[in-house]
Order: structure tokens, then C-alpha cells, then sequence
């Protein structure tokens, strides 16, 4: 648990927990009946016909709960199929976004359309961050695939956390894993971070291994490739991109956090990540605090967070970029706040990862 953090259950830790226990037998009975709904579901929706769109579908997704990257891999996906020509669009099912109606354009090619609070704090980054690649949600792909379609002429479309989407047929369909920890505890929701029993990864077409920085992940590649027929594997890293202080409109590279005294604070799947991180990067943490992923900030909250920068006269109060998007005006009130923007890479196989998807597409009669 991180200093200061707010986390009422720590799912990180119980998810990491393998024994039984008077405190986890509700929660391996609720994991029944969910991994029985899970089957049963997929059951049925392998004898219906899937829906299709009118281009290319690749699916970027993982089996657990939250701490992938899947963000960050599909901003690198559309930004290379922008870049190739394609017609792309990102349809997402906007997770905690408060939008109204069936359908919510969060971007067209001229801009964004929404605030971060309508749309989600990471439909929202991924607009932000990939002018001319319109961003549409809706819990059924298929209606903002259409609309991106209609509008936008798209022909190539990214779904943001599909893998568990399977009513709309897709072309490509990458599971992104954590090379450090692919299946937590190997059990289902809410006992474990699994979404869906591992035996399921036999829809993927390819895998990613994320985490994994320059070295291999000799023991995973190979159970990837044993268990599920020799599928592509790739392997990526989180790479730190730039350090941006917005409110004195400074922007400056990783390296600027080497020797710099910080108050920093994160609500994503895995705070103490980005902890790491700024270690790593040469920062020294005078104080962290760890939220819940897609925490909603309170004034209260952050001006005690600034407090505290002022208290331990720190160089810098530092987040995340997802999180500076989500504290919205509150941001304007600390002028040393900067939050740190990270890159999705490929490490291993990178020419032959985007083979890979212009084979495919090229298969789907789609050329740039």
C-alpha cells in the first residue's frame, strides 16, 4: 500500500493471494459464478454470427483487470496506421465516462469534442494525443464503427480493450500480457485479476509481453509458444517520452527528473509502477501517494498533495499524464506540477509486429 493511499481494498494484494481463506471463501464463490457466467456467455456467442464492419478490425486487449498498457499500445498502432494512410478510427467502450446517448464522438479529425470527465480519462488521452484519428465510444463497437465509417471514411479500426468485445468479428486480435505477472493468481473475478479462464487465449492471433524492457522473457515466450501453437509473440516496454510542466509551458526530456526532489502521486492500475519509474530516472521521492485506477480527484485532496509539496519543499509535484487529465481546473493551482507522458515500444520483432498488421489488412482487400 502506498504512503498516504486511500485504497479501501487493495486488489493488487488479494489478487496475489493463492490460499484459501475465511476472508477469500466468499470471494472464490463469486469467482464461480463468474467464471460460469464467463462460459456461458462465450458459449453462445460462438453459434451466433459476428458482426462486421466495413475495413480492417484489430482488437488491442488483455485477460486481467486493469496494468497492461493497452492504452498506450493502441496510441502506437494508430498512430503507425496513420502514418501508413489508413483511414483509422479508436472505438472504445469508455470506461467510467459519463457520457450521454448511445454513441459519443470524443474527436473528429479537426479536434476534440468533449471534456475529460465526458469521455474518460483515457478515450480522452488517446484524442488528445492523435489529432486526425477520430475517437468514438460505445458499448457496442459495431454502432461507433459505423459512425467513424459514415463520417470519417474510416476503413481501419483499433478497439481499445476488446478481447472480451466477441460479437464483432475482428481481423487481428493482440492480448497484451504482463511479462512479470500474466495471470496474477490464476483465478477469476474477484478472487484474481482474470478475466476470462487463460485457456481462452486460444482466440488471440498474437501476444504482446509488456514490461519486459530490453532483456527477454525466455520463460514465458516459450510457454506462449507451446500452449497456444506458436503464435507471434512480441515483447514491448513503457518508455518515459517527456516531462511536462503545463502551467509554466515548459516541456523537457526524462532526463530532467535525474536529481530532482518530488511529491508525486498516481491512480492507475499499479501506482507503484510509476513510482519505480521516477526512481529509476534518478528522482528522489520525498513523499508518494497511490490511489484507485480512474480516481475522480477532490479539491480537498489535491490541496493536500500541494501542501505537502510546499511542507517538504520539493522540486516537483509529479503525476501521471491520465491523471493530470482527470484533475481537470484543479490542475491551475500548483504551477510546479508536471505529470510525465510514457510511450508504448516494441523491443523484439518490431518490423515484423507491423508486418504482421499491414499482412492482415492487406488480406482484408485494405491497402493505405
Amino acid at each position: 500500500m502506498q504512503d498516504g493511499s486511500p485504497f479501501m481494498t487493495d486488489w493488487s494484494k488479494v489478487h496475489e493471494k493463492t490460499a484459501l481463506s475465511p476472508g477469500i471463501l466468499p470471494l472464490a464463490g463469486l469467482s464461480y459464478l463468474y467464471g460460469l457466467a464467463v462460459r456461458i456467455r462465450t458459449t453462445l456467442y460462438a453459434s451466433k454470427r459476428k458482426r462486421k464492419l466495413p475495413g480492417f478490425v484489430l482488437s488491442i486487449g488483455n485477460l486481467t483487470a486493469g496494468g497492461t498498457g493497452k492504452t498506450p499500445a493502441a496510441a502506437m498502432v494508430a498512430e503507425w496506421a496513420l502514418k501508413k494512410g489508413y483511414r483509422t478510427a479508436i472505438l472504445s467502450r469508455g470506461y467510467r465516462s459519463k457520457h450521454p446517448g448511445k454513441i459519443f464522438p470524443v474527436s473528429d479529425e479537426n479536434g476534440l469534442l468533449c471534456t475529460p470527465a465526458e469521455a474518460g480519462d483515457e478515450p480522452y488521452l488517446l484524442a488528445k494525443n492523435l489529432p486526425g484519428v477520430p475517437v468514438i465510444l460505445s458499448k457496442t463497437r459495431y454502432d461507433a464503427g459505423l459512425l467513424a465509417h459514415e463520417r470519417h471514411g474510416s476503413n481501419f479500426f483499433i478497439l481499445d480493450d476488446g478481447f472480451q468485445h466477441i460479437g464483432l468479428d475482428r481481423d487481428l486480435d493482440l492480448v497484451l500480457l504482463d511479462a512479470a505477472n500474466p495471470f496474477g493468481n490464476l483465478h477469476l473475478l474477484p478472487r484474481g485479476p482474470l478475466r476470462e479462464p487463460v485457456d481462452h487465449l486460444q482466440r488471440a492471433d498474437a501476444f504482446i509481453l509488456t514490461r519486459t524492457g530490453h532483456g527477454t522473457n525466455a520463460i514465458m515466450m516459450n510457454y506462449l509458444k507451446k500452449k497456444f501453437g506458436g503464435k507471434p509473440a512480441f515483447q514491448s516496454e513503457h518508455v518515459p517520452s517527456r516531462v511536462l510542466l503545463p502551467n509554466l509551458n515548459q516541456s523537457h526530456g526524462p532526463d530532467f527528473i535525474q536529481g530532482k526532489r518530488i511529491v508525486a502521486f498516481a491512480g492507475i492500475a499499479r501506482p507503484e509502477a510509476f513510482r519505480e519509474t521516477l526512481r529509476a530516472l534518478g528522482g528522489e521521492i520525498l513523499h508518494f501517494t497511490g490511489f484507485q485506477d480512474h480516481h475522480v480527484f477532490l479539491e480537498s485532496e489535491f490541496r493536500k498533495l500541494i501542501a505537502e509539496h510546499h511542507r517538504l519543499r520539493a522540486d516537483l509535484l509529479l503525476t501521471t499524464e491520465k491523471d493530470f487529465v482527470r484533475l481537470g481546473p484543479l490542475s491551475l493551482a500548483e504551477n510546479l506540477l508536471a505529470y510525465l507522458t510514457i510511450q508504448f515500444r516494441i523491443v523484439s520483432g518490431a518490423e515484423g509486429f507491423f508486418e504482421m498488421i499491414r499482412g492482415k489488412a492487406s488480406e482484408s482487400c485494405l491497402t493505405p
